[in-house]
C-alpha cells in the first residue's frame, strides 16, 4: 500500500508539472511543451498485449486499449505487462501518445496558421508558423476533423509530435474563435455541407441540445450529436464558441478556447 501511494504521489507531481508546462508554452511564443490547453495525462499500468493491442488499466474501471504500432513508427521498445505508461488523450478524450513513466517525449507547440485548405483526405496540412515559414505536416487521423475545420488564416496552436506530424490543434485565444467565423468563406474543405455559427453559449448542453447567442443577437438552439457531446459538456454559459452545423441542423464540431 505505502508503495502504491508513493507511485501515485510521483504521478499526480510529473502530471502537475507537465500542465504548467504546457500552460507557459500556450502564453510564449514558439516555446517546446508536451501538452496543449485540454490535452491531459491518464497514468495506467499495462495489463496484456494481446492482438496488436495494450490493455491498460488507468483506475477508472473501463481500461484503455492502446494500438502497439503506435510507438513502434517511433522506434521505441515495446510495451510489456508491469509497465507503467503515462497516456496523454485530447479534449475529446481521445488517443494523443502514450510513453513509458519518465520516458522521454518530444512534443513541440507551434502557433501559426493553416497556409492553404487541408487536401482531401485530411491527411495533410501546410502551416505557416508566426515567423512567417511554411512547412508540410501529415496530420494523425485523431486530429484529421479538428485540423479541418479550422478556417484558414485563423490562429491556433499545433501540437506535434516526433514524427513530425499533427496529433492536436487549438485555438489559441476568444479573439482567434471570432477571427475563425470571420473567416468562414476561406475554411478548409469539410466533408458534407456544414456551416459555421459563431456566439456565446446562453444554455449549456442538456437534453442533447445547446443554445447560443449570436452576435447580431439573436439566440439560436441546436441539436448535438453524440459524438461531439463530451466536447460540448465542458462549456458553461457565456464561452464564445463556433458551432459546425450540418444540412440536418445538428452540431457536428466546435471551436473554443479550452479553460485553463
Amino acid at each position: 500500500m505505502a508503495q502504491q501511494a508513493l507511485w501515485r504521489l510521483a504521478v499526480l507531481t510529473m502530471w502537475f508539472i507537465g500542465a504548467v508546462s504546457s500552460a507557459v508554452a500556450a502564453e510564449g511564443q514558439g516555446t517546446d511543451a508536451e501538452l496543449l490547453f485540454g490535452d491531459r495525462v491518464l497514468l495506467g499500468t499495462v495489463e496484456e498485449i494481446r492482438s496488436g493491442q495494450a490493455k491498460i488499466d488507468i483506475g477508472e474501471g473501463q481500461p484503455r486499449y492502446i494500438p502497439m504500432n503506435l510507438r513502434k513508427a517511433k522506434g521505441l521498445q515495446d510495451l510489456k505487462a508491469g509497465d507503467l505508461v503515462e497516456i496523454t488523450v485530447n479534449d475529446q478524450n481521445l488517443l494523443v501518445d502514450v510513453h513509458l513513466l519518465g520516458e522521454v517525449s518530444h512534443h513541440r507547440v507551434v502557433r501559426g496558421q493553416l497556409a492553404r485548405p487541408v487536401d482531401t483526405g485530411h491527411d495533410k496540412a501546410v502551416i505557416r508558423t508566426t515567423d512567417g515559414k511554411e512547412g508540410s505536416h501529415l496530420v494523425r487521423p485523431v486530429a484529421r476533423s479538428k485540423v479541418a475545420s479550422i478556417p484558414v488564416g485563423a490562429d491556433v496552436i499545433f501540437l506535434i509530435d516526433e514524427l513530425d506530424k499533427i496529433v492536436d490543434v487549438t485555438m489559441g485565444s476568444v479573439e482567434s474563435v471570432r477571427r475563425a467565423a470571420e473567416l468562414e468563406q476561406k475554411k478548409s474543405p469539410l466533408k458534407g455541407n456544414l456551416r459555421q455559427v459563431a456566439g456565446v453559449i446562453l444554455k449549456p448542453l442538456a437534453d442533447n441540445a445547446i443554445s447560443i447567442r449570436t452576435e447580431d443577437g439573436n439566440v439560436h438552439s441546436y441539436e448535438v450529436r453524440p459524438l461531439i457531446q463530451p466536447r460540448l459538456a465542458t462549456l458553461v454559459k457565456g464561452d464564445a464558441v463556433v458551432l459546425l452545423v450540418d444540412e440536418e441542423h445538428k452540431v457536428t464540431d466546435v471551436a473554443f478556447v479550452p479553460k485553463k
